[in-house]
């Protein structure tokens, strides 16, 4: 049984309407509940949220009957939470089971109510949102914002740039993702013997130490500097034997699991084994790619192409990214493009794959102009230029600000040193500040497995970056009433006096 929310209170549970926050505080976290419960309390967004909400339940789930599950309202609560304070799930838990304001808006009463979450709870719960949906309730969340700021948002100002989220994977070397495919493969057939009482591999650990033991050898291993030619190549022999070895007890390992999970699989009584034959597959195959490029590499002296080369082979999607940025030579993980409004809301964004800035500028730009019609303006930095977007956005927005590379010469250095310009451009910067919030926020590295988790992570950072800001809107709204009110009470005590 799956619902939106509890409809029917209980005795000493307090109304979200009712929760009152601190208007001094600074902190993320009444800034987003304050914009959760306005989301909750205006009856129309409310019915638009809880309608997309709905659509995460199953065909085959009940939402009347059976035992029920965690409530969509809440899990939309601690997902936006978790990404908008940078927390792990343990953080999350904790703060879900003792934080006073948090426990109000998941609808838990003070005193009587001791509910404690599970930590799976929480991570089966949060994974159930896919990032469409995430998407379209942003898009309500964003609606609602501009509305509050009635005649200031008939026409949006973009910016747009593009930044790094980092996978959860350690720096790549040919040499160390062998050794994680190997230890994968033994891992896994090991698990399977041992969980027939087979004790064929009841020595995988002393193994796996042995060839990591190897491993370290051949990592402290360092060229001579040595201007004799003799010693120089006396290391590189070194170098190679130990390469050699490391490759030795890598391909004996390969083919004795190869060997084992056929003997497995010729037996019927284990034909339930096949999810984990294809892993086995997947990392043994890896770990012949690798053991050929170390070949290529160390033995034979050649240069692995780039596009060859293998950066993760658990996060497959990671990709090696280089910036250009002072004290950053690369970066591991997935090109994130936005489009921020100059409220500081996010319009749209974009995990990009195999892409660059100049390739996804006008679908990215299309795309969002049909989410936000009223989005006036548009500006963006030099990697978005090409000979054919200029044209192609100015069919698509009213004013675009994209400086061309190289030498600039007549109409475009007469555009690019207008007043209208410079004013635009002095404005995108701003666009690194939004930047710099969704990396504190949760967007700096992406903890979680799996292409579609990393772009469901990308997707609750946005919601809950927006949320936040949608709270910070009312809660400046609030302390220039209660200002307003206490000018009016010091004038009329004034006038009394």
């Amino acid at each position: 049984m799956r619902k939106v929310i509890d409809n029917q209170m209980r005795i000493g549970e307090v109304d979200i309407s009712s929760i009152e926050f601190d208007l001094r505080s600074r902190d993320e976290i009444p800034k987003l509940l304050m914009g959760l419960q306005a989301v909750y309390c205006n009856k129309e967004i409310r019915d638009k949220v809880f309608i997309l909400l709905e659509e995460a339940i199953p065909e085959d789930i009940s939402k009347t009957t059976g035992r029920p599950g965690m409530e969509l309202w809440k899990i939309l609560v601690l997902g936006t939470l978790r990404l908008n304070c940078n927390w792990d799930y343990d953080k999350l838990k904790e703060m879900a089971d003792n934080h006073a304001r948090l426990r109000e808006m998941l609808g838990h009463v003070k005193w009587l109510d001791m509910t404690e979450y599970s930590l799976q709870t929480l991570k089966d719960n949060i994974r159930l949102f896919t990032p469409e949906l995430l998407d379209k309730i942003n898009k309500v969340v964003v609606d609602y914002g501009h509305s509050l700021l009635k005649k200031k948002a008939k026409k949006l100002e973009g910016r747009c740039d593009s930044f790094v989220v980092e996978s959860n994977v350690h720096y790549p070397t040919d040499t160390n993702l062998l050794y994680d495919a190997v230890r994968k493969s033994v891992e896994l057939i090991a698990t399977a013997y041992n969980n027939f009482d087979l004790n064929n591999w009841r020595q995988s650990k002393s193994l796996l130490q042995k060839l990591k033991n190897t491993l370290r050898k051949f990592q402290k291993m360092r060229h001579s500097n040595s201007k004799d030619e003799e010693k120089k190549q006396k290391r590189v022999d070194e170098i190679k034997n130990i390469c050699n070895s490391f490759m030795g007890k890598s391909k004996y390992l390969l083919d004795r699991v190869r060997s084992d999970m056929a003997s497995l699989r010729d037996n019927g009584n284990y034909s339930d084994l096949e999810a984990v034959f294809a892993m086995i597959t997947k990392f043994s195959e890896y770990a012949d790619t690798l053991l050929d490029q170390i070949k290529r590499r160390i033995i034979n002296g050649e240069t692995i192409p780039h596009n060859e080369k293998i950066f993760s082979i658990f996060e497959e999607y990671t990709e090696w990214i280089v910036k250009g940025k002072a004290g950053i030579s690369q970066e591991l993980g997935l090109n994130i493009c936005i489009i921020e409004d100059q409220f500081g809301f996010i319009l749209n964004h974009r995990v990009m794959q195999s892409e660059v800035d100049k390739t996804i500028a006008v679908p990215f730009t299309k795309k969002t102009k049909e989410l936000f019609s009223n989005l006036n303006s548009l500006s963006f930095d030099k990697g978005f230029w090409s000979p054919a977007n200029k044209p192609k956005l100015e069919e698509i927005i009213d004013k675009v600000i994209l400086p061309k590379k190289g030498k600039l010469a007549g109409k475009d250095k007469e555009w690019e040193y207008s007043q209208e310009f410079k004013e635009a451009k002095h404005q995108h910067s701003a666009v690194e500040s939004g930047i710099n919030a969704l990396e504190n926020h949760g967007l700096d590295r992406c903890p979680d497995r799996g292409l579609n988790s990393f772009k469901r992570y990308i997707s609750y950072a946005v919601l809950g970056r927006n949320i936040q800001v949608l709270g910070n809107i009312i809660q400046q709204k609030e302390i220039a009433r209660m200002k307003r009110s206490e000018k009016i009470k010091q004038v009329k005590r004034e006038k009394a006096a």
